[in-house]
């Protein structure tokens, strides 16, 4: 569906005037982090299972009106859950203070969130979060056995002369519609640079404002569809 970055050094200029993203080359420990066995696998289990068990989750694409896909509910982790996970992300990325934002009268991000999709519900989509919102993202995988692909991406900006541009959002723009002035791309506007797999109990963390999307989704059952749990902080 998208192409795979190729040797930088063969491709054509990027075009002159025209809409362009920030580029920061993707280095693991400085844009992003993966720790795999995150919780103890029985902790792990508990915590998929207690998801999956929820009776009543928000319905987003194709179900409403809402931009994300599946369903989702939130408080996926309890409070000595989510303190590890924060205590980890501010070790990875050198900050003492990280918070949900929450702006009175505007939209606002649900962090600690469980998000179930499935194969028939959306597919790759690249964007970037608010930059409003979010400084920094991460997810965990909840699947024991996920199907291959259907991680997490990273990609760059392909114009239509095959030329590579940015993969992030910069001030002083909020998003990707923001920064490049329409609301979608076809997928052969960009070139994935980076795919992480999907591994049961695997966080990845990674500043939100580089342009990412899950690889794919699987499932049609509750029980077999892709499971994350999700979250979003700013920080000093």
């Amino acid at each position: 569906m998208f192409s795979p970055m190729p040797d930088i050094s063969l491709l054509p200029d990027v075009p002159i005037n025209v809409p362009s993203l920030s580029f920061e080359p993707l280095e693991q420990g400085s844009n992003y982090w993966i720790k795999d066995d995150f919780f103890p696998v029985a902790k792990a289990k508990q915590i998929a299972n207690r998801c999956f068990n929820h009776k009543k989750w928000k319905l987003g694409y194709p179900y409403t009106k809402e931009k994300w896909p599946g369903m989702r509910v939130n408080k996926a982790l309890k409070i000595e859950e989510l303190n590890l996970v924060e205590n980890w992300v501010k070790v990875m990325i050198g900050r003492e203070n990280i918070w949900v934002e929450k702006l009175p009268g505007k939209s606002q991000v649900s962090s600690n969130t469980a998000q179930l999709v499935g194969k028939n519900e959306s597919g790759a989509l690249p964007h970037t979060d608010s930059r409003t919102l979010s400084r920094y993202a991460a997810l965990i995988y909840l699947n024991l056995n996920p199907s291959v692909n259907s991680g997490t991406s990273f990609y760059r900006l392909r114009y239509p002369n095959g030329a590579a541009g940015g993969n992030m959002v910069c001030n002083p723009y909020d998003n990707l519609s923001d920064a490049l002035k329409v609301q979608t791309l076809p997928p052969e506007a960009w070139y994935e640079d980076l795919r992480i797999e999907n591994r049961f109990n695997r966080i990845i963390l990674y500043k939100s404002n580089l342009v990412h999307s899950a690889s794919g989704y699987f499932g049609e059952s509750k029980r077999d569809k892709r499971l994350t749990a999700v979250f979003f902080w700013m920080c000093d």
